[in-house]
């Protein structure tokens, strides 16, 4: 029998906070740890979270709060003798890094003495990060440097789209990255008459589209963008009920602009939702989901609508649109709230086509997570041969 795969996944935060990083190694590791040995290096977090609830191991370093507005501690794998301890003694066969970070770091120095694997999944655009946080175009580049430093001693990169691999490619990525494309857990919900129980408790009426974002209410999302576009709509007379589902920093910001523009009997706010049954039947239940964000790499929720027959509208040049093609399976508006109210009018002027986008939605765009875990496991032992050949 072939022993199992020693995994290591390494992460510069992790449960309990929640975001899209998080919850790729978080479907990653579950999936693996079916037959294979999982180890998750991760930071602590600032609420404690009972990591015996998960399916596989989690070793954790202490960490340092940066800023207590910020959402993101600094991890201090270095300094922490247990974490080092429980590291040299994983034994394992692959390095796993979602981090460029010390975390991160610490994953390829591993792999490096051990004279095993290592490889990177490249999710996000660091340098939009970079350029917000220090607002100097050097200062900038320096930080895109040092990280690429620690990406290029991978010995393969996967980038989350082909728009993602040709970022990094110009951040300076020895080779060009790979694709390895995320998935989802959601499943088609296909009871009507619970889809219609929802719009009846949040009384949409029989002539109003539904639109819907899911995710943290922060400015980086642009979710005053939407805010904007709907507002056109509203004058323009078009029905509609907006949904948004989640929590963050801007979100009583948002509400202040929806209540000033008189949008309050049009958006319904309603906070965050872990049950992923219920998540599923909202997008089950939308028209459209709305998703005008630029600082997206490859985001989960444009899948988890895919699964629904709920097709996405992206704006032109978003990263995160690199998977759909224009009016096949998704839609794609110009970067104005104008443009972007034009082409949701447009969209409900052709009935046929519109149902046709949503079942080339399902078809095209959705994956699950096991069929991609299982991608990435026969990539991870390609990458093994390749490092004893």
């Amino acid at each position: 029998m072939q022993k199992k795969l020693k995994i290591g996944l390494f992460i510069d935060t992790f449960f309990p906070m929640v975001d899209g990083v998080i919850m790729v190694v978080d479907n990653y590791a579950r999936r693996l740890s079916k037959f294979c040995d999982v180890t998750v290096f991760a930071p602590k977090g600032r609420k404690e979270y009972d990591d015996s609830t998960l399916p596989y191991k989690v070793v954790r370093c202490n960490k340092r709060m940066i800023l207590p507005f910020l959402d993101y501690d600094l991890p201090l794998p270095k300094s922490d003798k247990n974490f080092k301890k429980a590291l040299e003694e994983a034994n394992l066969d692959i390095v796993h890094i979602h981090s460029p970070f010390s975390i991160g770091k610490m994953g390829v120095k591993y792999a490096k003495k051990h004279n095993i694997p290592v490889v990177a999944t490249l999710h996000s655009q660091f340098k939009q990060d970079f350029k917000k946080a220090v607002k100097l175009r050097g200062l900038t580049n320096i930080m895109v440097a040092t990280i690429m430093r620690t990406f290029n001693k991978c010995d393969e990169c996967w980038a989350v789209n082909s728009a993602i691999a040709q970022v990094f490619s110009e951040y300076g990525a020895k080779k060009f990255p790979g694709v390895q494309n995320n998935g989802t857990d959601m499943v088609l919900f296909d009871d009507e008459k619970q889809i219609e129980a929802l719009k009846e408790k949040h009384n949409v009426k029989k002539d109003e589209k539904v639109f819907l974002f899911i995710g943290r209410l922060t400015v980086l999302k642009n979710i005053f963008f939407i805010a904007d576009s709907l507002k056109i709509l509203k004058d323009r007379g078009f029905k509609f009920k907006m949904f948004y589902v989640g929590t963050g920093t801007d979100e009583e910001k948002l509400k202040k602009q929806i209540n000033d523009d008189g949008l309050t009997d049009n958006v319904i706010f309603t906070g965050k939702i872990t049950d992923r049954i219920e998540i599923s039947k909202y997008y089950n239940m939308a028209d459209l989901f709305l998703f005008p964000s630029l600082y997206d790499a490859s985001s989960l929720v444009q899948i988890e609508a895919a699964s629904q027959k709920t097709p996405t509208v992206f704006l032109r040049g978003a990263a995160t649109a690199a998977t759909v093609t224009e009016d096949v399976n998704g839609y794609i508006a110009e970067n104005s709230v104008e443009k972007f109210a034009d082409k949701i009018e447009e969209i409900f002027k052709d009935e046929k086509k519109y149902k046709q986008i949503c079942e080339n939605a399902y078809k095209d765009l959705y994956v699950s997570w096991d069929k991609a875990v299982e991608k990435a496991y026969k990539d991870y032992l390609r990458v093994i041969e390749n490092k004893k050949a």
